[in-house]
């Protein structure tokens, strides 16, 4: 594990982004949480200097099912959404480590199986 992995432990990250957030995404966009097709968790996946890497993992609800075209424009959403609130997201784990945000960037979703799909997140720290 990198410099960060003891510090981006499973329960700090749960924090950060709370499993709650994925029912308020889904209520945000359908009216009901129910109906959404995935829970959203985010995963730490390493570091490279100042540049910190996650993931944005969409894992497959129990008897939904988890379309590519139901995921492959996520990242344009996610940027914007306010429930998501990337640039909170951001912030706190820069915050974490005691440092300021400088950029961040989700990359393009990625089919790891058909039950899971995870979308990259990269933070720049200042």
């Amino acid at each position: 594990m990198t410099q960060y992995g003891d510090i981006f432990t499973g329960e700090k990250l749960a924090a950060i982004f709370p499993p709650d957030k994925t029912d308020r995404f889904f209520e945000a966009l359908f009216g009901e949480a129910e109906e959404g097709s995935y829970d959203i968790s985010l995963d730490y996946v390493g570091a490279e200097g100042d540049t910190l890497g996650f993931e944005l993992k969409l894992t497959q609800r129990p008897g939904k099912c988890l379309a590519c075209n139901l995921t492959y424009g996520l990242p344009q959403v996610f940027s914007r959404h306010p429930v998501i609130d990337l640039a909170g997201v951001a912030e706190a784990v820069a915050g974490t480590v005691g440092r300021k945000p400088g950029s961040w960037e989700l990359g393009r979703t990625r089919e790891v199986s058909k039950a899971l799909h995870v979308v990259p997140l990269t933070v720049v720290l200042d």
